[in-house]
């Protein structure tokens, strides 16, 4: 469809054309482009791409819908000047920015088809949220941005966000130690009875009950890590935040845990069985997640 387009436009611009009916000819570029759009559109919409990216990132289609749109922009003085001629009288620009607009809708419903191949729905938002995400900083960065408007930009940058923060939802909300505790208290955390430890805040809890909770978060943890440590977040900045996000959620209930409930498991046998990470200890391996790694590569 590239090739058609710049044919077209090769074609329009050159004096040889300007010899024939020019009214017909150019009337006849602007419906073969109209087609072309259409056609263009329409694949888009319906890619049956069957392989998803395992990690999450960028989708092949994504950069290539957007290359075409960039491309359409290198060429958006002559699309215009037809538009502005034969167009169906509105104005070059808004007939300009509703086929990019349609081109970018068939696109994001194509990716809404792609991410529910995941069964993970965590990866699911992820997913979601690196592909809109480079779409909208590829539009920043070039004309398309002056042609579709801050609003455009605006609005799917809040759907970066709402993704982003659907992710952290879903992934890390019930690994938090405090929700742990809270949700485990009908279920004998504290007691009145023996194995419990007296003193404090920690007054009536049970020791057992406590290792077992602290075995919950560790092995949930390192669940979550290992997975998502294989996950790929391609922008820098976008990463960071998301791990910062993660680490907002997580860290200062676990401190909390660490604090209240620590010292009661530290003064039995094999506490390190159980407190297996300081609060650092788990900064430091979220700063190991959306990296990509394989399987088998250790962790720093």
């Amino acid at each position: 469809m590239v090739m058609i387009i710049m044919w077209i436009m090769c074609e329009w611009n050159d004096e040889d054309c300007m010899k024939v009916d020019e009214d017909k000819l150019d009337y006849y570029y602007l419906t073969l482009l109209i087609e072309t759009f259409g056609d263009f559109e329409e694949a888009v919409e319906k890619d049956a791409t069957k392989t998803a990216v395992l990690d999450g990132t960028v989708h092949p289609l994504t950069s290539y819908v957007i290359n075409y749109v960039k491309f359409l922009f290198d060429y958006q003085a002559t699309l215009k000047q037809l538009f502005s001629e034969f167009g169906n009288g509105d104005d070059s620009n808004s007939q300009l920015a509703s086929v990019t607009m349609r081109i970018m809708q068939a696109f994001q419903n194509n990716l809404e088809g792609k991410s529910k191949q995941y069964k993970d729905q965590a990866l699911t938002h992820l997913f979601l949220m690196n592909n809109i995400h480079y779409m909208v900083r590829s539009v920043r960065r070039s004309e398309a941005k002056d042609l579709l408007g801050d609003d455009w930009v605006q609005r799917h940058r809040r759907v970066v966000q709402q993704h982003a923060n659907l992710y952290k939802r879903t992934a890390w909300t019930k690994v938090r130690p405090i929700y742990i505790t809270q949700t485990s208290s009908a279920q004998g955390l504290t007691s009145s009875g023996g194995g419990s430890v007296e003193g404090g805040n920690s007054s009536g809890v049970s020791r057992g009950l406590l290792k077992e909770r602290f075995n919950m978060f560790n092995m949930q943890f390192d669940e979550l890590h290992q997975r998502q440590s294989q996950w790929t977040v391609p922008d820098t900045e976008l990463r960071e935040s998301l791990r910062l996000a993660v680490a907002e959620v997580l860290l200062p209930a676990y401190r909390s845990f660490l604090k209240r409930f620590g010292p009661l498991v530290e003064s039995g046998k094999n506490s390190q069985r159980y407190i297996k990470y300081t609060a650092e200890d788990l900064e430091r391996l979220l700063g190991e997640l959306f990296e990509g790694k394989s399987m088998n590569e250790p962790r720093r």
